[in-house]
């Protein structure tokens, strides 16, 4: 089984999302090889998740708050995301901590909130170009990991997606065969932390272009797509070349 996650971000606004979740709802693929999930605005989640619900398609949250409720002006938590439908939420994603200013204790909460609820996070982590250039690339993984898990029940169901932050939106994808290590490494690392067999996915300007030189590598069990999630024929293309890997 190989996952692809769709990261719409803030790319699509509420129609445009309806039109691109009704092209896919018509498109078919094997979902025995292929587990595709979408992550919708949050004024567009409750309407895709009702298109798809009962299918194979998972709907998920970009971001959740960690408080089931109170006064917290602008939140969304993972209680009021697991009640609409939710089956993933992402946390720690790059956008969130560097734009957002989320810190790794921050994006604890948020796991610990969705794992609370019964909705499996996907835990983002990924280096900076200066920890890559300064040599602390597994440091900094290391460590974002460590914040999150350390103490998380060795039974609980979340995913990784490693996504290097110098290839967030850039064009600048990391090099197939330096990606397939870094899974490696994180894998060995989730194995002080749990006793699941965590699915890794990478994600950092994957394309219906690069994907093919990812899909060889065993350690990279699927990806979390962005820009090229937003429309219905990259999407198509996505799924073509996993289903032909």
């Amino acid at each position: 089984m190989k996952y692809l996650f769709a990261n719409w971000k803030m790319y699509l606004n509420f129609s445009e999302s309806m039109i691109l979740a009704n092209q896919l709802a018509t498109m078919s693929y094997d979902t025995e090889k292929i587990q595709l999930g979408l992550f919708p605005s949050t004024l567009a989640f409750t309407e895709v998740e009702k298109l798809f619900r009962g299918s194979p398609v998972c709907v998920g949250a970009q971001n959740v708050g960690w408080t089931p409720k109170g006064a917290y002006t602008g939140a969304v938590s993972a209680q009021m995301f697991k009640e609409a439908g939710a089956t993933y939420a992402l946390v720690g994603h790059s956008e969130r901590r560097y734009i957002f200013g989320e810190t790794n204790d921050d994006v604890k909460k948020k796991f610990d909130a969705c794992l609370d609820v019964g909705i499996i996070p996907i835990l983002c982590i990924g280096e900076t170009k200066e920890d890559l250039e300064a040599g602390k690339r597994e440091y900094r993984l290391k460590k974002q990991l460590m914040t999150v898990l350390e103490g998380v029940s060795k039974d609980a169901q979340f995913f990784v997606a490693y996504e290097p932050v110098w290839a967030i939106g850039t064009g600048e994808a990391c090099d197939h065969l330096q990606a397939a290590e870094i899974h490696d490494v994180i894998k060995d690392e989730l194995n002080t932390y749990t006793s699941q067999s965590i699915p890794v996915l990478y994600g950092g300007s994957v394309n219906d272009e690069n994907v093919v030189f990812y899909l060889p590598h065993q350690s990279i069990d699927g990806f979390l797509v962005g820009s090229a999630s937003a429309e219905r024929d990259h999407v198509h293309s996505l799924l073509a070349a996993v289903l032909a890997a």
